[in-house]
């Protein structure tokens, strides 16, 4: 674009592009809309693939005539977008009449590929063409989006708006500098961070909830290895004790969250310090392999069991309430870390790792990927993190014969001292490069 005596005139080649763009944009949500309705009759379509795809290229020629033009451009643009409306909802309205239906969708379309295409002109064209690419994502998934709706109850849904309230109202809301010498944490990274982890814990409750249980045990331990391994363990215990027929399966189901939980951290730390990933993704993926494998030979002996398993039940893991205790955890943790690494160091670091990898990873993992390389060494964090998995392994089995029984903590055995060397093994070949 150029300015020449006050008046913008755009480059012909750059006008052509940005109006190719509004062609393929109206072409993307008329080829969908267009897929819906070929059952229909020629001539029985309010809006089809080619209104749609003139659509787009009628909202970009009047973005095009409205260039530079400054405020009246504007009203003239605005008024023609009217004018399109009041006329596709014309056609739509007729074609409910004479269907019998309801729905507005097909005017939003049209409105959407008309105001996308005068975008791809006056504003950025490959902001224009995502959002015409999601407009027809939405569109294409509306029965996968309707029957997803229909398995969630309120609760899941109230927690889903709960998480964007914490990331869009509370986030900006709090201070991002350490408030007191007392308590050296930032108030806005650990609330970052817990959104976070709630975020991984609720996509694992909703693959649960949204696949169904009939998938059977080993999809929930997977899934519930996001929300956490610990409670996969306890759940899966209690149901091997109550169906001890099942024993194996269940045992299988745990080895799996042990691998899912594996991963999880990997991916914590790779959001909060990428650079400590590469001491601690061969230990990790090694580890997760040796339960995974350890899984699949537990599931292979179940095999010739033909009963129904039970499905796991997990508690939402967005209730308010649990995400405020664990976001307390985080900062406490995150407090001690900080004071830790100064005061007593990386022996300091190791203690308070196996203390907190009882019952939990994903704090001292944050905690410590945070602190390296600054307040402690990259190795020194890598190898509190380490410890804080293998204890969180080892308690699996005190968990697993505590409430499944000593048959079920016997099956976990080998796969956690498997795992335990599978770590150390690829620790120590990490250390070595």
């Amino acid at each position: 674009m150029i300015r020449k005596a006050d008046a913008f005139i755009m480059d012909p080649y750059q006008l052509f592009q940005r109006l190719a763009v509004a062609l393929a944009i109206g072409l993307i949500i008329g080829i969908e809309r267009g897929w819906k309705q070929r059952a229909e009759p020629e001539g029985e379509r309010a809006a089809g693939l080619r209104t749609l795809t003139l659509s787009g290229l009628l909202g970009g020629v009047w973005g095009a005539l409205v260039y530079g033009a400054g405020a009246w451009g504007s009203i003239a643009l605005a008024l023609a977008f009217v004018c399109f409306t009041v006329v596709i909802a014309a056609f739509r309205y007729r074609e409910m009449v004479h269907e019998g239906t309801f729905g507005a969708t097909t005017v939003v379309a049209a409105m959407l590929a008309f105001a996308l295409g005068a975008l791809a002109v006056l504003g950025d064209p490959g902001l224009a063409a995502a959002a015409g690419v999601a407009t027809a994502l939405l569109l294409a998934l509306k029965q996968w989006l309707h029957a997803s709706l229909a398995k969630l109850t309120w609760e899941e849904l109230r927690s889903g708006l709960v998480l964007l309230a914490m990331t869009v109202i509370m986030l900006p809301l709090l201070p991002d500098r350490v408030v007191t010498p007392w308590f050296p944490v930032n108030p806005r990274e650990v609330w970052l961070l817990t959104i976070f982890i709630a975020t991984l814990s609720f996509a694992g409750y909703l693959a649960i909830r949204v696949a169904g249980p009939e998938l059977g045990a080993l999809l929930s331990g997977a899934a519930g290895g996001l929300v956490s391994s610990t409670a996969v363990t306890v759940n899966m215990a209690q149901m091997a004790r109550a169906y001890p027929t099942h024993r194996e399966m269940f045992a299988a189901a745990t080895m799996v969250s042990g691998a899912m939980m594996m991963v999880r951290v990997a991916a914590v730390v790779a959001v909060v310090n990428a650079t400590l990933l590469v001491k601690l993704a061969l230990p990790l993926v090694l580890g997760a392999l040796v339960q995974a494998g350890f899984a699949a030979l537990s599931a292979w002996r179940a095999g010739a069991d033909k009963e129904e398993t039970a499905p796991l039940t997990l508690k939402n893991p967005f209730d308010l309430v649990s995400v405020l205790q664990y976001g307390a955890l985080l900062a406490v943790i995150m407090a001690l870390a900080n004071g830790i690494a100064v005061w007593a160091g990386a022996i300091g670091a190791y203690a308070l790792a196996a203390v907190s990898g009882i019952l939990d990873v994903d704090a001292i993992s944050m905690s410590m990927a945070r602190l390296a390389p600054h307040s402690l060494s990259a190795t020194s964090a890598a190898t509190a993190i380490l410890i804080a998995v293998g204890v969180n392994s080892i308690s699996k089995v005190g968990l697993g014969i505590s409430a499944g029984g000593l048959r079920f903590g016997r099956l976990l055995g080998p796969a956690l001292a498997a795992t335990l060397v599978a770590l150390g093994a690829g620790f120590w070949v990490s250390m070595a490069w």
